[in-house]
């Protein structure tokens, strides 16, 4: 999935859940999004995260 596209993603299950959702980059290259109290992986594979109560 793209960037744009795993972003959008992430933002609609933030907003869905309310909760904090990872965006990395999966071992095969691909993007992926979870929400970060499930995220075990690397780090350094973070992209990015989505805070739904962030200003």
């Amino acid at each position: 999935m793209s960037f744009a596209d795993a972003h959008a993603f992430a933002f609609s299950l933030a907003a869905t859940l309310m909760v904090t959702i990872v965006i990395f980059r999966a071992g095969d290259g691909t993007l992926s999004v979870v929400p970060a109290n499930e995220y075990d992986g690397d780090d350094t594979a973070i992209i990015g995260e989505i805070d739904p109560f962030a200003p």
